[in-house]
Order: structure tokens, then C-alpha cells, then sequence
């Protein structure tokens, strides 16, 4: 009996937790099987690539350390993380009338108020005031600002590291870091990516003053009028 018992607390435990943890557990599933397909998808494009020009294929383990994979992972997170930075940061002073992206156009919000630090549940950084507030108050853009920063150096080494092998199956002479970052190659693949995402971004600023989603945190309500500003 206390087995069964033990077992129910414990599916139970786990239920509640997928229940209160879903919107991230399904996006990092999501972004599971996409790096799987990205990976092994990859790996046969690298390897096509390698037998034609007279090299050995390359393992699973040892793709991962090649500038194929590095360069095309980090180029595709470092516009992402850029993306969300600049969203962050931009949607504290700039507004769109009628989007649930938005702010209000008038007048303050919750968000706006000093934090109070009588408050019991209140963060760690909060209580203690002084430095680690003023950091604290501003950590999500910084955060994603330094994922942005180290996703673009991974992206440069990555990037190096695959033309540099490119020309080397082709007997001419590798590349400084400082000559690939003035290349058209490397900007080429960074705008490639930024367009899109700040593409999706003006996309859902401006598509949800107009469209809904009910049951949607980021849309507003199906009744509200299109000229209502935040959800």
C-alpha cells in the first residue's frame, strides 16, 4: 500500500510539474528533434562534400566539431538571440498603436514601478538593492545581449573554420580572422538571417492589431477593437 501510495504522489508530482512547465517543455522538445534533423542532415550534406572533393567522411561525433556544423548552428542562434535583445530592449520606450506586442501609448504600466523590497517573495536581488538591482532590473536584454555576443563569436570561428577547409580542397591559403570578418561571406550569412527575424517580429507587432488568438496571451481579446493597445 505505501508503494501505490509513493506512486500516485509521484505521477502526480510529475503531471503537475508538465502542466506547469509545458510552454517550455514543449519548445525545448521542439528544438530537441529540430538540432537531431539539423544534425543528421547536415552531417550527409558535409560528408557528400568531403567524398567529392577526396576526403574521408567524418563520424557523428567528430561533425560536431567541424565549421559546418558550428557555423550553421550559431549563425542561426545569434540572429534569434539578437532579435529577441532588440524586442526587449526597443518595446520599454517605442510603441504600436493597437498591437498586443505593445505597451500602452499612454501612461504608465506594473511594469514600470520601482520594485518593492518589503516584499517577501520577492527575488533575491530585489531584497538586497544596490548593484545587483540595477542589473537586475535590466537582466533579461543583458542576458540575451551575451547569448547575442557569444552566438556571433561562434558563428565567426565556425564560419572560419569552413572556409578556411574550403580552401584548402582548393590549395590556396587560409584566412586571418580579421580578413573573414571583412568578408562578403560572413556579413552575407548574418543579414541572411537578421532580415528574417526582424521580418517575423514587425509580422506579429503589426498582424496582431488587426487579427486574435483566443486563449493567446499574445493576441488581445477576440472582442477588444483593433485600436486597443497591449493585451
Amino acid at each position: 500500500m505505501p508503494e501505490i501510495w509513493y506512486s500516485f504522489r509521484t505521477l502526480h508530482r510529475m503531471k503537475r510539474f508538465v502542466r506547469n512547465n509545458g510552454l517550455s517543455l514543449a519548445f525545448l522538445l521542439l528544438f530537441i528533434i529540430s538540432m537531431y534533423g539539423q544534425i543528421v542532415t547536415g552531417l550527409s550534406v558535409y560528408n557528400q562534400y568531403r567524398m567529392e572533393h577526396g576526403r574521408a567522411p567524418v563520424s557523428f561525433l567528430a561533425y560536431f566539431y567541424s565549421g559546418h556544423f558550428l557555423q550553421a548552428t550559431f549563425e542561426n542562434w545569434e540572429s534569434e538571440f539578437l532579435q529577441m535583445a532588440l524586442f526587449v530592449g526597443l518595446t520599454v520606450s517605442l510603441r504600436q498603436k493597437g498591437s498586443s506586442e505593445s505597451r500602452k501609448v499612454h501612461g504608465r504600466e506594473a511594469v514600470d514601478r520601482e520594485p518593492d523590497k518589503r516584499k517577501k517573495d520577492a527575488p533575491w536581488p530585489v531584497r538586497v538593492g544596490g548593484l545587483p538591482l540595477l542589473l537586475y532590473k535590466h537582466s533579461l536584454t543583458i542576458a540575451l545581449a551575451l547569448l547575442f555576443i557569444l552566438s556571433f563569436a561562434g558563428h565567426i570561428y565556425g564560419s572560419l573554420r569552413d572556409e578556411n577547409e574550403q580552401l584548402a580542397t582548393r590549395g590556396l591559403a587560409s584566412q586571418s580572422v580579421l580578413d573573414y570578418i571583412a568578408d562578403s561571406r560572413f556579413w552575407f550569412e548574418s543579414f541572411q538571417n537578421w532580415q528574417s527575424e526582424f521580418l517575423s517580429v514587425w509580422a506579429i507587432v503589426v498582424l496582431s492589431i488587426f487579427l486574435r488568438q483566443k486563449g493567446s496571451p499574445q493576441s488581445k481579446p477576440v472582442d477588444a477593437p483593433d485600436s486597443q493597445t497591449g493585451s
